[in-house]
């Protein structure tokens, strides 16, 4: 990942679905002292890691404090696996450092150009959600730039009220300095993935209830099928290979460095288009074990980079919820007869299963819950932001909640759906008491 070009001081600013845009006034510190003073005599700042937020979550017209000069490796143990790192290190650079001595994150999101920071304040999960949690689960501690200038070390045992509100709070109590988290020994960089076919919802569904003994587990849904074929979907899971399944140590695929320079135009997406993709996508998926490299297997969309501008010049926004495990074939058939009924073109469709959150994930605003999360990415046109509310309405009539990371649209009514909203509230209340750390997402949701 090539160092980020300079940010002018004022510039048009969005998240990485390039909706909405908002003119921000950027400061851009150089070091962790330098972003402890600006955070203490700013009025109104929020910050910004690597922009892989899809919507207005780490924007403030005010002040957005780009944190990606705070970056680099502080220390690490190479007996227990504890990492502390500056939070605005690329989980790239992570990986690529440590990936050789045989260590990898316990927990990745989807793309690995994100920052550390980003990570805990989104308390991201992956594909193993049902065996190791959220992010926020494996941090050991994280230092905390205050409203007051103060700077304060948390975790499960020191300010645990804080670390709690911190950890998937969206950058509103402070600013993340440095990350302490627990490294996961891997053998070699290969995963052994099985693929397997899933002709409808039910089937699919039954496929992750018998993949819950397999670490990863992720699936492709076509989001446009109806009838017998409603969510025939493509399912992968997967282990980290062991030396002993390994033909020989493999360096790194070379990186293609293929990019996306130019909009699509917004007809390029249509419900035909979207449907004849999703066709060949499900045949393509040929059931099957190999062994595959770790980066296509977590990070399939790195390999073209900016692919959000497929989406044309209007931008994306990004669809994420979670439905309680009693509700989720419902919901879940409800939400896809929606979608295919309105012909919404996402081909970026994804399922995935959440275990039972366990007590070691801290956070109060925590996205998950036990049940199924579907991701759906939709084009930034007003016809598939009334189609949202008809998704949120579904959503809420079954229990579920959707991911603030993702969002760029939602109403403040769907916060109620996170009962740890009150407690959230009340801590950054006793914080910050004059709301300095804010963002667009922040005050249109009144958090």
């Amino acid at each position: 990942m090539p160092a980020p070009a300079p940010i002018p001081s004022a510039t048009q600013l969005s998240g990485w679905g390039r909706f909405p845009r908002l003119a921000c006034r950027v400061i851009a510190p150089a070091d962790a002292d330098a972003a402890v003073a600006s955070a203490a005599v700013e009025p109104s700042l929020i910050a910004f890691g690597n922009g892989r937020a899809y919507g207005d979550a780490a924007l403030n017209p005010a002040a957005t404090m780009a944190m990606r000069g705070c970056a680099g490796v502080e220390a690490f143990d190479p007996e227990t696996g504890l990492l502390v790192v500056r939070a605005g290190t690329l989980l790239a650079d992570v990986i690529g450092d440590f990936l050789p001595r045989g260590w990898f994150p316990p927990v990745t999101p989807g793309t690995r150009f994100v920052t550390l920071g980003g990570m805990v304040a989104a308390d991201v999960h992956g594909k193993n959600h049902h065996r190791a949690g959220t992010f926020g689960a494996h941090v050991a501690w994280l230092d905390l730039a205050l409203a007051d200038g103060r700077v304060l070390r948390c975790s499960a045992t020191e300010n645990p009220e804080v670390f709690a509100a911190t950890c998937g709070g969206m950058g509103l109590t402070g600013i993340i300095l440095r990350v302490a988290f627990r490294m996961m020994k891997v053998e070699t960089r290969l995963i052994r993935q099985e693929t397997l076919r899933a002709p409808g919802l039910d089937a699919v569904m039954d496929l992750f209830q018998a993949s819950e003994d397999w670490t990863y587990s992720v699936a492709w849904i076509d989001c446009l099928s109806g009838g017998a074929s409603l969510g025939r979907s493509v399912l992968t899971r997967g282990e980290h290979a062991r030396a002993a399944e390994a033909p020989a140590p493999l360096a790194p695929p070379r990186a293609r460095g293929w990019r996306m320079g130019f909009d699509l135009p917004g007809f390029a997406l249509n419900r035909w288009s979207v449907r004849a993709f999703n066709a060949l996508y499900y045949r393509a998926g040929r059931p099957g074990i190999a062994l595959v490299d770790l980066q296509p297997f977590f990070y399939p969309l790195d390999a073209i980079l900016e692919w959000n501008r497929i989406y044309g010049r209007s931008g994306l926004f990004q669809y994420q919820c979670v439905l309680p495990l009693d509700a989720s074939r419902a919901g879940l058939g409800a939400l896809l007869r929606c979608i295919a009924g309105r012909g919404a073109g996402s081909f970026l469709s994804v399922l995935k299963r959440f275990g039972a959150v366990p007590a070691a994930c801290p956070g109060m605003l925590s996205f998950p819950m036990e049940g199924y999360t579907l991701a759906l990415d939709f084009r930034a046109t007003a016809a598939n932001l009334r189609l949202a509310q008809e998704l949120d309405a579904i959503v809420a009539d079954h229990g579920g909640r959707l991911y603030l990371a993702k969002d760029a649209r939602m109403a403040p009514a769907m916060m109620r759906a996170y009962p740890g909203l009150p407690r959230f509230r009340a801590a950054r209340a006793q914080l910050d008491p004059a709301g300095k750390f804010a963002s667009a997402q922040s005050r249109r949701l009144g958090l």
